[in-house]
C-alpha cells in the first residue's frame, strides 16, 4: 500500500524486480494507456457498475498460445502508470519473454470509480470487494484480449490480495500465482489499520460528507499509514529525533497524495472485506486452487499480516519466500535481490 512518496522510493529501489472489440495484442502500444467498456460490470452485493470501464497497459507480445500472459493487478491506490518502472529485460515483469498486461483496479481513479464515474459519482457509486475487482479484470482478460489462459498473476499488496481471489475463483485461468505482501483474509490487526484510516477521513470536516470540491487533506491518514508500512527500528532508524518536527509537520499539508479520498474509502472497504473463503472455511477454498503458488511474505509486516497467508500456503501447497528485514511492509524493495532472484526462477520453472 504505498503513497506517492512511497511509490517513488519503491519504484528506484525494488527493481529489477521480476465495449469489448478484440484488441490487437502486443502491437506497438508497450505502456500506454488503454481501456475496455465493459458494460455493466455486477457485483457480489447484487449491485452494478455502470457503464463499467477498466484501465490497462501492455508490453511485449503475446506468443501464439497465450502462454507467456502474466497479469498484474494493482496495489492500493496503484495506477499502471506506476508500473512501467518494474517492467523490461531482465525485471521481473520481462517484456522480453512474457506479455505483460498491468490492470487498474476498480476505485483507482482510472477505472470506474467514484471520482470518475458520471452515473454513480462520489458516494453513490455502488460498494466493491476484491471479488469484484478481479471480476472486472476477468472480463477484460476474456472479453476484451480473447485470453483463455494465461502464465501467471502477480500482484503486490493489495495486488496480493486480488491474486489470491484470482487463484481461488478463477483456478484453472492460470499456472502459476505470486501474491507478494499480500493475503487471503486479513487478520483483526489488519483491519484496526483500515479500518482507522476509513474513519480517519469520514471523520474529517474537510471531507463534507464524500461533496468536497477539492481533494482534502486529511493529515491522520498519512500518519497512521507511515506508522505502520516499515517498522518502529525502520522508522527510527530513516527519520531522526532532530528531523522529526519538520516531518510531522509535513504530515499537515499531506492531502492524500493527489488520490481521491472517496476512492481511497472504496478501495479501503476492499481490502476490510477481503476474503477467498466467502465467509465460508479456508480449507474449502484452498481445495478450489490448482495454480502453482509462491508466495512472499515479509515477517515484520505491520500493515499486511504475513499470518494468514503462512497458514494458507501448506493448504495450496505453495512455495514461501519469507524476507526478514525490518522494513517491514516495503521488505519486497529493502530486499529487491532475494524477489527478483526467487520469482524469476519460479516463472521460469516448467
Amino acid at each position: 500500500m504505498f503513497f506517492r512518496a512511497i511509490i517513488a522510493f519503491l519504484l528506484l529501489s525494488l527493481l529489477p524486480l521480476p465495449g469489448t472489440a478484440q484488441k490487437s495484442i502486443g502491437s506497438g502500444t508497450d505502456g500506454q494507456q488503454q481501456f475496455a467498456d465493459l458494460g455493466t460490470c455486477p457485483l457480489e452485493s447484487g449491485a452494478t457498475v455502470l457503464s463499467c470501464r477498466i484501465g490497462y497497459r501492455t508490453w511485449g507480445r503475446k506468443n501464439a498460445d497465450a502462454s507467456n500472459v502474466i497479469l498484474v493487478p494493482l496495489w492500493f491506490t496503484g495506477t499502471t502508470a506506476q508500473l512501467a518502472s518494474w517492467v523490461g529485460p531482465g525485471k521481473v515483469l520481462d517484456s522480453s519473454h512474457f506479455f505483460i498486461v498491468g490492470i487498474d483496479p476498480l476505485a483507482n481513479g482510472v477505472s470506474s470509480s467514484p471520482s470518475n464515474s458520471k452515473m454513480q459519482p462520489r458516494m453513490t457509486f455502488p460498494a466493491i470487494t476484491i471479488h469484484d475487482m478481479v471480476e472486472a479484470e476477468y472480463a477484460l482478460a476474456t472479453k476484451t484480449l480473447g485470453l483463455k489462459h494465461v502464465h501467471a498473476v502477480l500482484g503486490m499488496s493489495m495486488g496480493g490480495m486480488q491474486t489470491f481471489e484470482w487463484m481461488v475463483a478463477h483456478p484453472q485461468f492460470m499456472d502459476d500465482a505470486v501474491p507478494i505482501v499480500g493475503s487471503p483474509r486479513l487478520t483483526a490487526y489488519d483491519l484496526l489499520l483500515w479500518q482507522s484510516e476509513e474513519d480517519a477521513i469520514r471523520s474529517s470536516a474537510a471531507w463534507m460528507m464524500g461533496n468536497y470540491k477539492e481533494n482534502p487533506p486529511i493529515p491522520m491518514v498519512q500518519i497512521l499509514h507511515s506508522m505502520n508500512i516499515t517498522t518502529p527500528h525502520h522508522y527510527a532508524a530513516t527519520v531522526s529525533r532532530e528531523a522529526f518536527p519538520a516531518t510531522y509537520s509535513g504530515y499537515g499539508n499531506w492531502n492524500a497524495d493527489g488520490f481521491d479520498a472517496n476512492d481511497r474509502i472504496y478501495q479501503l472497504e476492499a481490502m476490510i472485506h477481503q476474503d477467498v473463503a466467502h465467509g465460508g472455511s479456508l480449507e474449502e477454498a484452498a481445495q478450489r486452487v490448482h495454480a502453482k503458488v509462491l508466495a512472499v511474505v515479509s515477517e515484520q509486516d505491520h500493515m499486511v499480516n504475513p499470518g494468514p497467508a503462512l497458514a494458507f500456503a501448506p493448504k495450496i501447497h505453495a512455495q514461501v519466500l519469507m524476507l526478514h528485514s525490518d522494513c517491514g511492509h516495503l521488505a519486497p524493495n529493502c530486499e529487491a535481490q532475494t524477489v527478483s532472484t526467487a520469482v524469476n526462477q519460479f516463472l521460469s520453472a516448467k
